[in-house]
């Protein structure tokens, strides 16, 4: 009863995720309001971590199973994709590298900052 409890509440933050991207007119993906939707009832308590967390965990053990579908759409569109193969995999290269040079500094600066009298041990 706990899973199916923790699961409709992520649900329901991923159905207002939806709404909010069908009402408001920002070029936002759904699941991003969703997720800052999320955030911010975990850091005001309105949602508490407990109430999620092991779903959350089981959900994201099983991300990989969700890269399925993406990839028998990029194999079944190959002939679009195949022209612009180049520039495609040129910009995910770099913009891969880009993303993680950042979340690593933004990392450091963050865990030099707790060392250095951040907030508590």
């Amino acid at each position: 009863m706990k899973y199916i409890r923790q699961l409709a509440i992520i649900l329901a933050v991923t159905c207002v995720g939806e709404f909010l991207k069908s009402i408001l007119p920002f070029p936002v993906p759904a699941s991003i309001y969703g997720l800052v939707l999320m955030l911010l009832l975990l850091v005001t308590g309105a949602v508490r971590l407990e109430s999620v967390d092991s779903t959350a965990v089981f959900l994201i053990e099983i991300m990989p199973l969700m890269f399925i579908p993406a990839g028998v759409g990029l194999v079944t569109a190959w002939s679009s994709l195949r022209p612009v193969l180049l520039p495609v995999a040129v910009i995910t290269l770099l913009t891969t590298f880009i993303v993680m040079a950042v979340t690593g500094k933004v990392t450091d600066a963050l865990i030099r900052k707790n060392e250095c009298g951040g907030e508590g041990k």
